[in-house]
């Protein structure tokens, strides 16, 4: 087969897992699995893997023939006072955990390969102002135009039938739904839901920073959140109130709050007495550390008004 002939210009690293550091690289071998008539998905994620990763690549197994991961830190997305040098590397670890997960080639490009005019000269994308100004956007204004222009370039590169990503991010998982619709990629873009530490605690990166204490702490984000959206899914509560209320009780456990707000779920914006299908999301700094969380409301008719 081609597929096989290609091989000896790749480096195989775990298991049977490929990887891929060069455009010309990650190419190859995607033209050879198109010619075999092979559907792709790509998982993208910046490394320093966890299970809420894992999970995602395990679902684009279900989705395609072919599962491609790229593991790269985008600077375009880290704002003033955000250090990406702090941003943990942790890629020998990525590297078999991805291909125990099923991933069949790893992308890990450099910073030429994805700017190669440099970042100074690099053509940004602006994400939808009605998607990006709100909520995360205004505390980490210009961070979804680097997200919107690195998922593109690797969309661009791999041209993938499906890619998936996590509820978690629900607001950047909105918005790069917006961009495929917006700029008429054939991609179907695939949601994951949120996977959770016993205590309830959404899996991220950001957790390695807690200690102990913080992470029994971090445990109260999704507590609150939980009992929050249960009472906002009853008919007739004052949406606003259960939103103080939340602010309140997540400082009451040490956390700061950055926002909790209930968003009507396919666009964030505010919801009215009729909109059913609602999102409570939810940002809070446990020391240093900074935590986003979600909840779906499924919101029962509001009959009287």
């Amino acid at each position: 087969m081609c597929l096989m002939s290609d091989q000896a210009v790749f480096r195989r690293k775990s298991m049977s897992m490929l990887e891929a550091e060069t455009r010309q690289e990650l190419h190859k071998y995607c033209r050879s699995w198109r010619r075999n008539g092979q559907r792709i998905a790509l998982v993208p994620t910046m490394g320093n893997l966890h299970a809420g990763h894992l999970a995602l690549v395990k679902a684009a197994r279900g989705l395609a023939d072919r599962v491609i991961s790229s593991i790269y830190v985008n600077p375009t997305q880290f704002g003033k006072g955000e250090d990406i040098e702090r941003y943990p590397r942790t890629l020998e670890a990525d590297r078999l955990a991805l291909a125990q997960a099923g991933c069949d080639l790893l992308f890990v490009p450099d910073i030429e390969t994805i700017y190669p005019f440099g970042l100074e000269n690099a053509v940004m994308i602006g994400a939808a102002p009605d998607l990006s100004s709100t909520l995360e956007g205004q505390f980490r204004p210009g961070h979804f135009d680097g997200v919107v222009t690195v998922v593109a370039r690797l969309f661009n590169l791999v041209s993938p039938d499906v890619a998936v990503f996590g509820e978690k991010d629900y607001q950047q998982l909105l918005i790069i739904q917006r961009m495929v619709d917006d700029l008429a990629y054939r991609i179907r873009i695939h949601a994951v839901p949120t996977v959770r530490e016993h205590s309830g605690l959404a899996l991220s990166s950001r957790n390695s920073y807690l200690d102990k204490s913080q992470l029994e702490t971090a445990q109260y984000l999704q507590a609150v959140l939980r009992d929050t959206a249960t009472r906002a899914g009853e008919a007739g509560v004052e949406l606003s109130v259960l939103e103080a209320q939340a602010a309140i009780q997540l400082r009451e456990h040490q956390l700061a709050v950055e926002y909790v707000s209930i968003r009507r779920a396919q666009d964030l914006a505010t919801p009215n007495d009729n909109d059913q299908d609602l999102r409570i999301l939810a940002a809070v700094r446990c020391g240093k550390t900074r935590l986003i969380d979600n909840l779906k409301i499924n919101r029962a008719c509001n009959s009287g008004g």
